[in-house]
């Protein structure tokens, strides 16, 4: 695997018997307030002993890194995904030692893993935007310190074809 080393992450959960390890650049870091984020973020947050998984404004905060270079290295048998309905696409994929969110991912076709951001240690990269916004609490007051996005910017699409081509190219 030729992957770039210059930056690594590690993630873990909470009891450290699950470890995450992703080597390159992430794509993007955000905070998505979507409908299934919200939810799946509530379906975790239920399980017996799980921490907070949303943000206190109820964002889910992501770091997204190309599948190829994010891989569990610690405790993968400990890993369960959990979907929204039956006919879902999506996996919110917990440790469950300890009820862990640790990433989002998908049952085909798209080529990111959605880690969840706060699993990361030491020097995260800054927050990029928050997508979907338009779902948020109509209380909730964002902050104007990154962009934030009504639904799925142009930005993010065209960082996530760029990536998926990079992938392709195995660059």
């Amino acid at each position: 695997m030729s992957v770039p080393s210059r930056i690594g992450m590690t993630a873990s959960c909470a009891c450290g018997n699950v470890e995450l390890t992703a080597i390159g650049a992430p794509i993007v870091s955000n905070v998505c307030y979507c409908g299934d984020c919200r939810q799946g973020s509530l379906q975790i947050e239920a399980l017996s002993n799980a921490g907070l998984v949303r943000n206190p404004d109820g964002g889910t905060a992501y770091i997204l890194f190309r599948r190829d270079r994010i891989e569990c290295s610690k405790g993968a048998s400990l890993l369960k995904g959990y979907k929204l309905r039956e006919s879902s696409v999506t996996n919110r994929v917990v440790a469950t030692c300890c009820s862990s969110a640790m990433f989002m991912n998908f049952d085909k076709g798209p080529y990111w893993v959605s880690a969840y951001r706060t699993r990361f240690q030491g020097d995260l990269p800054p927050l990029q935007m928050r997508i979907c916004t338009k779902y948020k609490s109509p209380d909730v007051v964002l902050s104007d310190d990154v962009p934030s996005y009504q639904g799925y910017p142009l930005r993010l699409v065209a960082k996530l074809l760029a990536s998926g081509v990079a992938m392709l190219l195995r660059r």
